[in-house]
């Protein structure tokens, strides 16, 4: 009998953020769960196979192996680099 763990996986985009939740057997790496989530379908314009991934805000490699429960982050490219943005605000309060 195959023993299959329960995972998440999120994408956020701009306006909102998507959560799937499902079973996938014990072993199975956080590439290959993300690519058996329906994110891939409902997400056609973002490369699931090549995008940067993490666990709970911490990125992992591709063949990181799940645990039950791990939750599966999709990190999108910055528009612009955080330090900058902190100096345009800082820079429109004066």
């Amino acid at each position: 009998m195959m023993t299959e763990i329960v995972v998440e996986a999120v994408y956020a985009t701009t306006d909102y953020q998507y959560l799937w939740q499902g079973k996938v057997p014990a072993g199975t790496s956080a590439r290959q769960a993300l690519l058996q989530s329906d994110l891939p379908e409902k997400f056609p314009q973002t490369d699931f196979y090549a995008a940067p991934i993490g666990i709970f805000g911490k990125k992992v490699n591709d063949d990181y192996i799940l645990s039950n429960w791990d939750r599966i982050e999709v990190y999108r490219p910055l528009l612009i680099d955080p330090k900058e943005n902190r100096r345009r605000r800082a820079k429109q309060k004066e």
